[in-house]
């Protein structure tokens, strides 16, 4: 991955709809160059996917919730079968399996705190192996990308 890759990958984090054509201009290639870069990056796997990020409060997700989990036991079977649970759950968009005093961290959009009760009572505290959770619900975004720096 060359100087020019960085660039175009920077242009396209930015804004994926920006035509072979606008990105030429921009990194002084041919239109034929910048779609044969971005077929290898694909084909690479450095380009992973192409999505529309949604504003989560236009959606009625806007109540986020950091939600600790500790495991009653670290058996491997334990894990495999809380992580198979836990990624069919649409309220959780993210999931870490973590070090230090929680086994797993998950972040959760819901529309509200009542949204978010009914979510843990009838789904979360219903998966396999689960000792303890622990919520933190966020105040305010300070920061939030997408965009890795190269």
């Amino acid at each position: 991955m060359d100087a020019t890759d960085k660039k175009l990958l920077q242009l396209l984090q930015a804004d994926t709809k920006k035509t072979t054509k606008e990105l030429s201009l921009k990194l002084n290639l041919s239109v034929t160059a910048v779609y044969e870069r971005i077929k290898k990056l694909e084909r690479e796997g450095i380009i992973a996917h192409y999505v529309a990020l949604l504003d989560r409060n236009k959606i009625n997700k806007g109540f986020v919730v950091f939600c600790h989990i500790k495991l009653i036991q670290h058996a491997k079977d334990f894990l495999t079968t809380f992580e198979s649970e836990v990624v069919k759950l649409d309220e959780v968009l993210e999931c870490f399996h973590v070090s230090g005093d929680y086994d797993y961290i998950l972040k959760i959009c819901v529309n509200d705190m009542e949204e978010y009760r009914e979510f843990m009572v009838t789904k979360l505290t219903t998966l396999q192996h689960i000792g303890s959770t622990h919520s933190t619900f966020m105040i305010g975004e300070v920061k939030n990308t997408t965009a890795f720096q190269l």
